[in-house]
C-alpha cells in the first residue's frame, strides 16, 4: 500500500514538471540608464532585497524550475516585475513614479519583502532601521499633487 502511494505520488511529481509557467525573458539589451538612481546605501538594499523579484537581474533558484513550487516562484516574478521594475524605471512616467513611491512606503514595513522569500533567503531581510531608510528615501520623493 504505501509502496503504491510513494509511486502514484513521485509519477504525479514527474507528470507536474511539464506544467511551467514562464517569466518574460530578459530583453536582449537593457539600457542602464533607465535603472532607478537611489543613493549608494539605498541601492544596496534594494538590490539585495528587492531586485530577484523587481529586475531583470533575478537569480533563479534551484528550486525555482520544480514544479509545482516553481509555479509560485515565477508567479511572484512575473507579477512583481510587472508592478515594478527598477531597470525600467526610467520608462515610467511621473504618474506612476509616484504610485511606486507610495507603494514602497506603504509595503516596505509590512509585507516587503514576501516573508515567503524570506524564509530561504535570509540575506534579503531587512532590519528595521534598513525599512525605515527606504521608506524615508521613498517619502522624500512623493509630490503631493499626485
Amino acid at each position: 500500500m504505501f509502496k503504491t502511494i510513494l509511486v502514484w505520488l513521485i509519477g504525479m511529481l514527474i507528470l507536474l514538471q511539464a506544467i511551467q509557467i514562464s517569466i518574460p525573458p530578459v530583453p536582449k539589451s537593457i539600457n542602464p540608464q533607465n535603472e532607478i538612481k537611489a543613493p549608494k546605501e539605498i541601492m544596496t538594499m534594494l538590490r539585495t532585497s528587492c531586485y530577484d523579484c523587481h529586475s531583470y537581474k533575478t537569480k533563479m533558484p534551484w528550486y525555482g524550475n520544480i514544479a509545482p513550487v516553481s509555479w509560485e516562484v515565477k508567479s511572484h516574478i512575473k507579477e512583481g516585475r510587472e508592478w515594478l521594475n527598477f531597470q525600467e524605471w526610467g520608462t515610467y512616467d511621473a504618474k506612476k513614479k509616484q504610485k511606486i513611491y507610495k507603494g514602497i512606503a506603504k509595503t516596505i514595513n509590512f509585507s516587503m519583502p514576501m516573508p515567503m522569500y524570506l524564509i530561504i533567503h535570509k540575506q534579503a531581510k531587512l532590519t528595521r532601521e534598513q525599512r525605515m531608510k527606504i521608506k524615508k528615501w521613498a517619502e522624500s520623493h512623493i509630490k503631493e499633487e499626485y
